[in-house]
């Protein structure tokens, strides 16, 4: 076959129908039915000799067409001077379903090692946290947040700090216990402590330490699913820009004198920052 053609399509090509259908890549793009593929070209110049032996030919930008064709044609479609590459499509899949892998999480979360965070904190300085999500709750329901400061709400501020409300966990859970309907008690009581409006907060706590409950069977566990959270939501976002670094930093201060006050280790997530410093290039 042509060096046209992707090293997968070649399999592919040369392959037997049993052993594509075995792959579940191997016959991606193709229909048995109509012998035909779906390919993407790469190409230059004009589609006329293509669009003569192809089913359908769809010109995409930057030289790339998205075609049909029989796959006894190929081989003259690789004969084309304009045609420079042709290739198979991919199935797309959820990278969260591959994400923990990808990181290595899944390595030290399974034996030996069996890693989940259990007796850790983890702080989120962050836009706060949809504390009623059943990934950041236990199974009988209670919060896994040991308190929550929001900057945003003022009221009941943190010793040492002069803005905002601390809500404990036995506060947080006396919202939850709030209602007697669903899995978990206390799902939309209308009464929330705190909200995080972006959504970006939770997501965040999501990722470092959700425990997977919230994924409808999924398991979209965190990198630490059994650590309790320490959050603080910082204040509402002004019209030229996010918090300030000053809430940042008493943010960062809570979430530490919090973890030695419980003597317990913790990791901090920051997920915001700026572009202070030169930003002349290095040598």
């Amino acid at each position: 076959m042509s060096q046209k053609v992707e090293n997968i399509l070649n399999l592919a090509l040369e392959a037997t129908p049993e052993e594509r259908a075995r792959s579940g890549e191997l016959d991606v793009g193709y229909a048995p039915a109509e012998q035909e593929w779906e390919l993407i070209i790469k190409y230059s110049g004009s589609l006329e000799s293509v669009r003569r032996i192809a089913s359908s030919v769809t010109e995409l930008m930057n030289g790339y067409a998205v075609i049909v064709i029989r796959e006894e044609r190929i081989g003259e479609l690789a004969g084309f001077p304009e045609v420079e590459f042709i290739e198979k499509p991919k199935s797309l899949y959820f990278q969260t379903d591959v994400g923990r892998q990808a990181s290595c999480i899944d390595t030290v979360q399974t034996p030996p090692y069996g890693l989940t965070g259990r007796g850790v904190l983890v702080g989120i300085v962050d836009s706060g946290i949809d504390y009623e999500n059943p990934d950041f709750r236990n199974e009988d329901g209670t919060t896994r947040i040991v308190s929550l400061w929001d900057q945003s709400v003022s009221g009941n501020p943190p010793d040492r700090y002069a803005v905002g409300s601390e809500f404990t966990r036995e506060e947080i859970n006396a919202v939850l216990a709030g209602s007697g309907s669903g899995e978990f008690a206390g799902e939309s009581t209308g009464a929330a402590l705190s909200r995080d409006t972006s959504g970006h907060g939770t997501a965040v706590a999501g990722i470092a330490a959700g425990n997977g409950r919230g994924s409808e069977g999924r398991m979209y566990r965190g990198a630490a699913p059994e650590a309790e959270l320490l959050i603080v939501k910082m204040r509402t976002p002004r019209p030229d820009g996010f918090p300030r670094t000053t809430e940042l930093m008493m943010g960062v201060d809570y979430v530490i004198r919090k973890a030695l006050e419980l003597r317990k280790p913790i990791a901090v997530n920051i997920s915001f920052g700026n572009t202070y410093g030169s930003h002349e290039p290095y040598n």
